[in-house]
């Protein structure tokens, strides 16, 4: 459990370094298709070559089950990437970006209440109280309570919810579906299906138009390894061993990676109730894992005590 712990984390920092990026590749003056374009198929591709590469070195033993889910599946299920970039994208473009992050965070208990509705599992004390203090914080580290209102736009706050509920979509769908793949693989499936998704809302004029020639190579190469290639796969190997709400509950490390990256790489202000939020987030992320990482403790200590009873 401790493995799938930090495989979710750290897939989550990933995603909160990406967005610094987006708005770079932004700044540049590429559209929208432009850079969920890219990220799709550089991450496609580099999830196939790293597949193929392993298939060539290691051989993956199936897990014993019954039921071997169809690869087409996968790439559906895949839809739910693409949907999470161009939705989140959008949204950025139509309100405030301290917004269209609150309004992303929302995947946090749409997940939650997900997998009730779906697997009739409810969800723990420790748990929900994470998701309250994950709320809480993350209105004060996004700055929304030192945002004004009068700039709310009805049709982005709508895409911004599109993009949670797309978020939360994506990681009950990991944790539920094709794990007996080689998590590279299932990456690779999902990812395709993203690709050809964003393909058919965005015809990839950028292969042929010369913006390769620019930035967008650089762009579109960091995007793809920090938001289709790290995530995707840690969230594939980490989900399952976690659960969906632990998962989701983790995930909130985007939001803290987002506003640092935003302070030290792109020097915007981070006020001092932004950081006091950040450190919320963080101990809501901890709560929920107490128990587990206190038993561990627990039963090293015993192991410990019991060696030296036998030794003596």
């Amino acid at each position: 459990m401790l493995k799938g712990i930090f495989l979710v984390f750290f897939g989550a920092c990933s995603f909160g370094i990406l967005s610094t990026f987006v708005k770079l590749a932004y700044h540049d003056g590429y559209t929208l298709g432009d850079v969920t374009g890219a990220q799709a198929f550089f991450g496609a591709v580099i999830l196939w070559v790293l597949f193929l590469l392993q298939s060539r070195t290691t051989t993956y033993k199936a897990k014993p089950i019954k039921l071997i889910t169809p690869w087409w599946k996968m790439v559906l299920a895949g839809t739910c990437t693409g949907l999470v970039s161009v939705f989140y994208y959008q949204c950025v473009k139509l309100v405030p970006n301290s917004l269209a992050i609150i309004l992303l965070m929302q995947f946090i208990w749409m997940s939650i209440l997900l997998e009730f509705i779906i697997y009739k599992k409810k969800p723990t004390g420790l748990q929900l109280s994470s998701v309250l203090l994950v709320l809480s914080g993350t209105i004060l580290a996004s700055g929304m309570a030192e945002t004004s209102v009068s700039s709310l736009n009805p049709i982005g706050i709508g895409f911004g919810f599109l993009a949670a509920i797309s978020y939360a979509c994506f990681l009950l769908l990991s944790g539920k579906i094709g794990n007996e793949y080689p998590p590279l693989k299932k990456s690779a499936l999902m990812i395709s299906g993203a690709c050809i998704f964003i393909f058919i809302l965005f015809p990839p004029s950028f292969i042929y138009n010369g913006a390769l020639n620019g930035s967008l190579l650089k762009w579109g190469l960091i995007i793809a390894i920090f938001g289709t290639v790290i995530p995707p796969l840690f969230y594939a190997e980490g989900v399952p061993r976690i659960g969906t709400a632990l998962s989701s509950i983790l995930s909130a490390a985007e939001l803290p990676v987002a506003v640092m990256m935003a302070g030290f790489v792109l020097q915007e202000q981070v006020s001092l109730l932004r950081w006091i939020g950040v450190c919320v987030i963080l101990s809501a992320m901890l709560l929920p894992n107490m128990t587990y990482l206190n038993q561990k403790i627990f039963n090293r200590n015993a192991r410990g005590d019991n060696a030296q009873k036998t030794q003596s």
